[in-house]
């Protein structure tokens, strides 16, 4: 296995990259932030200059930010858009000339369930997670017969420190919404859909329900999701008001996972509870 890993933290980058050593992969580090255009070309110049091809780049790069829209500053919203959204653009343009010239290729972008779903309190993250799916299934379309394939991993809830590192605007410490998954699960989706390629995956099975419920119940999901916010998400202790990770990496918190799953009961409890919430609003709506 021959890994390249790109990252704003060399730290954290070197970190991870001896513990694939270790496992027998060669892995070459080159620190990057993905919304910087020239960085991206280094990390693609890198790679190709190292191995000499290029046959399956992930694209992962997220930053997160809760928050009313109107508490939320300008630029959180914007740099979510330029990390998120842009930095995954610039991905692909930088790398698509390579997979051209190889005649093959897999581009694998890490969206979200917020790429089919909305929630209050997270209009930056959804917003650039909807718009990089469109971005995918778009480009997913322009290079069929190509040989090069483009596929979406929409992780759910992932137990990983996204949520001790996201910018908070509430005042209020965050939780993430239970069901919570391992992140070994999308680690082994991305595996999967770079040797097998599949347009979209969705990991998480029983958060994937909120799709439906988001499509064929719009008015019941909209009534309940607020609520569920207010219960499961944001509670317990007071918060001043912080970028998080946003602009600078959160290396203090830099770990595979964040420490949030619990016992099945208890994790499983506020989803339940929300399920009760949804089946009153559709009786009620009956």
């Amino acid at each position: 296995m021959r890994l390249v890993l790109a990252a704003r933290s060399t730290a954290s980058l070197e970190t991870v990259a001896e513990e694939c050593r270790a496992k027998g992969a060669q892995a070459l580090v080159v620190p990057t932030d993905v919304s910087v255009d020239e960085q991206v070309v280094a990390l693609r110049d890198a790679a190709v200059e190292r191995y000499g091809r290029i046959d399956v780049w992930v694209g992962a790069a997220s930053v997160f930010s809760y928050g009313a829209f109107e508490d939320t500053p300008a630029e959180v919203f914007r740099h979510q858009i330029e990390a998120n959204l842009m930095g995954q653009v610039s991905s692909a343009r930088a790398v698509l000339p390579v997979f051209r010239s190889q005649g093959s290729g897999v581009l694998v972008f890490v969206a979200s369930i917020y790429s089919r779903v909305t929630s209050p309190y997270a209009s930056g993250y959804v917003t650039s997670k909807f718009g990089l799916l469109g971005f995918a299934e778009s480009l997913g379309q322009e290079l069929k017969g190509s040989g090069i394939s483009v596929c979406s991993v929409l992780p759910a809830t992932i137990d990983t420190p996204i949520y001790q590192h996201a910018a908070n605007f509430t005042g209020q410490r965050i939780h993430p919404i239970p069901p919570i998954v391992g992140p070994d699960r999308v680690a082994r989706a991305i595996v999967r859909v770079s040797s097998s390629p599949r347009r979209s995956v969705v990991v998480g099975r029983t958060q994937a329900s909120l799709i439906a419920l988001h499509e064929l119940l719009p008015a019941v999901y909209h009534r309940t999701v607020r609520p569920a916010m207010h219960l499961v998400a944001m509670r317990k202790g007071e918060v001043e008001p912080n970028p998080g990770n946003v602009f600078e990496p959160g290396t203090a918190t830099n770990a595979v996972t964040g420490g949030w799953r619990w016992p099945a009961a208890v994790r499983l409890a506020p989803f339940a509870v929300l399920a009760a919430v949804a089946g009153a609003a559709l009786r009620r709506r009956r």
